[in-house]
């Protein structure tokens, strides 16, 4: 091997490496209950984690580009650490300051910073660390005035001499109580500060559960000294931790935002890190996120799109057979000019239809009943019924149209040949809308015997989609903006439905595309 490809492979590897550091600090900083963000030698925020943007209420890039010390009230305080920090080089530097919140409210936190410094010691930023200490000092306030009113009891009873040593002693005590009370409150509050908001499981390299925080504990209804020191398998055997057992798999594989069904009214996203330093794997973490709030938001959003499109399909369906009697003539003749505008409400009315169509299977998508009629079916004579019409579309616009059948004689397929044919229609029709006349279609089904697969292609010479918008391209609503010049008709659901009816029958869509 060559010393350049050597080279070569080596520098990919790099990469790659700091590519998965990266990843790993990335992940890692969003999973920390401390709100943590990055500010450059100016004081502009350059980078946040997730639990200073829910601290806050900023997201992150409301927050980049922003002066951290528009975030406080006592911003001649902050101006102070600062120069104690990165000009008099003091280590460990922290201080109570006042945060603002987007929503003005006003926090108590306790503020940390670190000076950031390159390789040669050249000041670059900073570092700086929130911690909500509001419910600390509101004990400490209550504590307070507790100490207070017991001291004024006591110096009370001196006075009065008429009370016993006993007394005094009791009073004492009592004063005693307090500070060990103050004290014993102190701690739980510093442990709900440390403490992810998120469900937590810490599992050992032999996969046996070493850690479950409170969070988790009350989504599962269980203690910590009944299940810590079991392993995977052992813990099958209790009921309510079945369900997230039987998601990760006896050896924990990795799992990411997978929603989780507990119970009726709990939800939570799953999410699977390997805990990996230098190279040495040291354990599992399961993260556990109560989804069930957005679960809920996005059900009623979706029973209201399907009862507002059922709605508007009827007095929708009316309008475009009078609009239909109107252009044959069956109300009476109609002028040349009534005609084209006759003829431009009716096409108008056609697109509201198919939004509405469009809209009623995203909705019937996201409620799991989509497919109802699944039966042995022949793609070939599904594909070929709408090729039929799209072709001769095709053709008007000046394009050539090819359709590949595969050599052999294909087995049928259990299908909804309904939910296919929208399927193929969506597929060619975005073929065509961003196609320029001149340009070349392809339709291919191919049928893969080793696999027993069958694979459909479909081939043009379009605009292609953006490189930085590729990731989008099968989620709702979404157009390119290349797209959007071309052809400014559109709902942007074409995609996203083609994917769920192909997955829904068991396959996988993708595509290759530069524009």
């Amino acid at each position: 091997m060559s010393e350049k490809k050597i080279t070569e492979d080596l520098l990919k590897s790099t990469i790659e490496d700091l590519e998965n550091i990266e990843k790993y600090i990335q992940e890692f900083s969003n999973f920390l209950p401390l709100a943590v963000c990055t500010v450059n030698p100016l004081g502009a925020v350059i980078v946040t984690n997730l639990a200073f943007q829910t601290l806050t209420g900023y997201e992150e890039v409301e927050m980049i580009g922003k002066r951290i010390e528009d975030l406080f009230l006592n911003k001649k305080d902050f101006k102070n650490l600062i120069q104690k920090k990165i000009f008099k080089k003091k280590p460990g530097l922290t201080q109570k300051m006042i945060l603002l919140t987007k929503s003005k409210r006003k926090i108590t936190v306790n503020m940390a910073i670190s000076a950031r410094r390159d390789e040669k010691n050249n000041f670059i930023g900073y570092f700086i660390a929130l911690s909500d200490i509001t419910k600390f000092e509101n004990l400490k306030q209550s504590l307070e005035e507790r100490v207070k009113k017991r001291t004024k009891d006591l110096e009370m009873r001196t006075r009065e001499i008429t009370e016993s040593r006993t007394a005094l002693m009791n009073v004492l005590e009592d004063v005693e109580d307090a500070r060990s009370a103050a004290e014993e409150e102190k701690d739980k509050t510093l442990t709900i500060i440390t403490n992810f908001a998120d469900g937590l499981l810490v599992f050992d390299t032999e996969n046996k559960l070493s850690l479950i925080n409170p969070q988790a504990e009350d989504f599962f209804g269980i203690k910590t000294e009944k299940i810590v020191g079991k392993s995977v398998l052992e813990l099958t055997t209790i009921p309510n931790l079945r369900p997230l057992v039987d998601l990760l798999g006896k050896e924990i594989k990795g799992v990411y935002r997978k929603e989780l069904l507990i119970k009726e009214n709990l939800t939570l996203e799953v999410s699977v890190i390997s805990m990996i330093s230098r190279e040495e794997k040291l354990g599992t973490l399961v993260v556990l996120h109560d989804v069930t709030r957005g679960k809920m938001i996005e059900r009623i959003k979706t029973e209201f799109v399907s009862l507002s499109a059922h709605q508007l399909r009827t007095p929708l369906s009316a309008i475009k057979w009078t609009l239909k009697m109107l252009l044959d003539g069956d109300l009476g003749k109609i002028t040349k000019e009534q005609k084209e505008y006759i003829e431009k409400t009716y096409q108008s009315n056609e697109r509201m239809i198919r939004l509405i169509n469009d809209l009623l299977n995203v909705a019937r998508i996201e409620e799991g009943r989509f497919l109802y009629n699944v039966k042995g079916r022949n793609i070939i004579e599904i594909a070929e019924q709408v090729i039929v019409s799209s072709k001769e579309v095709a053709q008007r616009k000046g394009l050539r149209f090819k359709f590949q059948k595969p050599s052999k004689k294909i087995p049928e397929l259990e299908l909804d040949s309904e939910k296919i044919s929208i399927a193929f229609q969506n597929l060619i029709d975005n073929a065509i809308n961003y196609t320029n006349p001149g340009g070349f279609i392809e339709v291919s089904i191919e049928y893969l015997e080793d696999k027993r697969e069958i694979l459909v292609s479909v081939k043009d010479t379009g605009i292609g989609i953006p490189r930085g918008q590729q990731k989008r391209v099968f989620t709702r609503f979404f157009r390119a903006a290349n797209a959007m010049k071309t052809e400014t008709e559109g709902t942007g659901l074409g995609l996203f439905i083609a994917k769920n009816i192909i997955e829904a029958h068991g396959g996988k869509i993708w595509f290759k595309s530069k524009e």
